[in-house]
């Protein structure tokens, strides 16, 4: 009979009790054994829902108090000593650098390694959780990044793969004597371009071990060496690379775990597709060399869908959270082996009534997409004559400072908007505190000498859930939280119909904060392409063609803020890098129509008018081209992390024409950079960028900082920027 196993599992806890047991002990209001004490329960929890779910095969190890790359690095010796300092800096050191876990909003800390690396096991991280599982009765498969993917994400003088060969070795006897009898071994670079040759060799001599290895591959076809390893088992994507699968029946020689369930969308699992595919399998192979899994791990999607009540009740048994995927691995195991219509009708009624729901068509959305034309992704006059309006309309001084939008949204803010989502709070007496909290923010930026201005967005709970809730064809979940980096959870709008937008969502907003300054204030918006995938999408249409119908919903904001006589509007496409497909061969389809989605957005803006755009830990080398093309009169982009060393994508050969911001300050961390930390970073700058098209600004968004924090950051910002000034004067 087909086993059920689970690639990894959410961990942030279901009322995300992860989050506020962490930060509670950053504060120093709990120590860490009562960390300790929640992470246990939310792992027992977590192992007994698998369980009795009737899932075969559960994981282990896949647990983390910030993140599964750190835990790895301190596994094997590349980090040590403070494991929060890594992850958030102290005073005297600046933390580990942030970037996106492949394609998801899931953010990884990226190691830093040497050339004479050494490796040291320190294998608990491990046989940990293996024993305390056990403990309870339950075995699980412990979940390990494997040496290749681990070396591939890592940055630094990077040893050759082989150097990683021994403490593999060893963790995987160390495995086995805690009474694992397989492991899983998670190489989801193995799904990129250009797998060296030398990874047979490692995975050979990993593979003589006395434990079982299952491979698993995830988010884009493995490369066809994988197939030819002597693993255990190998799992590979079928959700995102259902092609694959033929390749693989022909060459695999032990189990082979199909990722039947999407383990990153929220939408229940059409049963006889992923049927169709295991089918093919068992008769390949025999149904006792095969496994029924997600796609890959469940930590991008949220605990529960029968908690989200106030969801329309049409759409809710649409939905497949951790607990409906759990449930669906079961139903397909037993459909394979028992009265297959009998077990599979009533989800088969749920794929067929979202199939012919009205929810989802909206004849005048369509209607505006099928009549657009090239004409309508063009701005009317290119930089250079946009450049010279804007600054005619408003002159600005050199190295012009600003921030990226948000400021903090304080317990004040939060408790105010749980208040009047009660009914505590009538709307009268809600916007009047938000008015108040704008006109602080904007007070705030004017006595630290900032040049452009933003409100602070404390109308707005999140960036994309904030427009989503005044879109059409949005859904929301009130319980759907899932991590996003160390505490920091989110919880994305569910696309599930055509979008359009009812009426103005920011502009009156806009208008208030520019009312209390003669500053220019920016109009701020979430970009099309970030508003997609910051949510859990429509899988029904494709990307492209609910991309471009939110990008339309969004111009027709611009239009209105504009018109409003808004000089400076930022469209934030934060995750535009993020959607980029592994393999080189699927990009360029990708980037062209996530540009387009840009373009069209703004492309009513007048020359007068300036477009900024902000985006966030991207490697932009490999699509310079198409950052060109978006054609943004300014681009902010987080840097202080690498040590402008991001800038280098902008500067040689290529040079950038249009302005840019490199952020100057890592708003991810607590601590605050001092004026000439600052300055230095604006100095590496301009040895890469000619200082007439540079801006001055922190590396994003300040929502998750306090005000402590925030105020003498800023001055130190406009220091150092007043600082560079009167350098060149001199």
């Amino acid at each position: 009979m087909a086993r059920t196993a689970v690639l990894g599992l959410p961990r942030v806890g279901p009322n995300r009790e992860l989050k506020f047991a962490m930060e509670a002990f950053w504060a120093g209001r709990s120590s860490i054994q009562e960390l300790e004490a929640t992470a246990r329960e939310l792992r027992r929890a977590s192992w007994e829902c698998a369980r009795e779910a009737g899932i075969d095969v559960i994981p282990s190890g896949d647990f983390s108090l910030y993140d599964q790359m750190l835990d790895t690095a301190f596994g094997l010796g590349v980090a040590e000593g403070d494991y929060f300092a890594y992850a958030r800096g102290t005073a005297d050191r600046p933390p580990l650098e942030m970037t996106k876990w492949f394609d998801t909003n899931y953010h990884y800390l990226v190691p830093e390694l040497r050339a004479d690396q050494a490796f040291t096991l320190r294998a608990d991280h491990w046989t940990g959780p293996l024993r305390e599982a056990a403990e309870l009765g339950i075995k699980t498969r412990p979940v390990v990044i494997g040496p290749y993917t681990f070396l591939t994400l890592a940055k630094g003088e990077k040893p050759p793969l082989e150097a990683l060969v021994p403490v593999y070795r060893e963790l995987l006897q160390a495995l086995a004597d805690a009474g694992a009898t397989e492991v899983q071994l998670d190489e989801p670079c193995l799904a990129l371009d250009g797998v060296p040759a030398a990874y047979a060799d490692v995975f050979a001599a990993l593979a003589t071990a006395p434990i079982e290895i299952c491979l698993a591959t995830y988010f884009a076809p493995a490369d066809p060496v994988v197939f030819a390893l002597p693993a255990a088992e190998i799992h590979i994507d079928l959700v995102r690379a259902p092609e694959q699968l033929e390749a693989a029946l022909a060459s695999v020689t032990g189990r082979l775990s199909l990722g039947v369930i999407d383990g990153r969308n929220v939408w229940a699992t059409d049963p006889d597709l992923a049927l169709d595919r295991i089918d093919a399998a068992v008769a390949a192979l025999g149904a006792g060399r095969v496994t029924i899994a997600p796609s890959c791990s469940l930590l991008h999607v949220p605990y529960s869908a029968a908690r989200e009540t106030e969801i329309d009740a049409e759409i809710r048994p649409w939905l497949a959270f951790r607990d409906e995927k759990l449930a669906e691995l079961r139903l397909l195991a037993d459909a394979l082996a028992g009265d297959r219509d009998a077990l599979l009708e009533p989800a088969r009624d749920v794929i067929s009534a979202r199939r012919t729901s009205t929810h989802t068509n909206d004849a005048a959305v369509r209607g505006r997409v099928g009549a657009l034309s090239p004409a309508d992704y063009e701005r009317s006059a290119p930089f250079e004559a946009r450049h010279a309006a804007q600054r005619a309309r408003v002159p600005l001084p050199e190295l012009p400072t600003t921030t990226i939008g948000s400021f903090p949204q304080t317990a004040e803010i939060r408790a105010a908007r749980r208040e009047h989502k009660a009914g505590e709070l009538d709307v009268e007496a809600y916007e009047r505190f938000l008015k108040g909290q704008i006109a602080e923010v904007v007070s705030h930026q004017e006595a630290v000498g900032l040049d452009v201005l933003v409100h602070g967005e404390p109308e707005r709970n999140d960036m994309v859930e904030y427009f989503g809730e005044q879109l059409a064809g949005f859904a929301f979940s009130r319980f759907g939280w899932v991590q996003s980096y160390g505490s920091r959870c989110v919880k994305p709008p569910i696309l599930f119909g055509d979008v359009s937008r009812p009426e103005p969502m920011t502009v009156r907003w806009w208008q208030h904060a520019q009312s209390l300054t003669t500053k220019p204030m920016k109009g701020m918006l979430t970009g099309p392409v970030t508003i997609l995938q910051w949510s859990f999408v429509r899988d029904d249409q494709p990307r492209s063609e609910t991309c471009t119908q939110i990008a339309l919903a969004i111009q027709d904001e611009v239009r209105d803020l504009e018109a409003a006589g808004c000089f400076a509007i930022q469209v934030d496409e934060a995750a535009l890098r993020e959607g980029l497909p592994l393999r080189h061969a699927d990009q360029d389809v990708y980037v062209r129509w996530a540009v387009d989605a840009f373009r069209l957005t703004v492309a009513t803006a007048e020359p007068d008018t300036q477009v900024h755009t902000h985006m966030c830990y991207s490697e932009f080398n490999e699509m310079m081209e198409h950052i060109v093309r978006l054609d943004a009169d300014v681009i902010s982009i987080e840097a202080s992390r690498s040590d402008m060393e991001v800038l280098d994508a902008f500067a040689g050969e290529l040079d950038y024409p249009n302005e840019i911001g490199p952020g100057l300050y890592d708003i991810h961390s607590p601590r605050i950079p001092s004026t000439d930390e600052i300055e230095r970073l604006l100095e590496l700058a301009e040895q890469r960028i000619p200082r007439e098209r540079l801006w001055v600004n922190p590396d994003c968004g300040l929502k998750t900082r306090g005000w402590a924090e925030v105020r003498p950051a800023l001055t130190n910002l406009v220091a150092a920027a007043r600082r560079r000034r009167a350098a060149v004067r001199a």
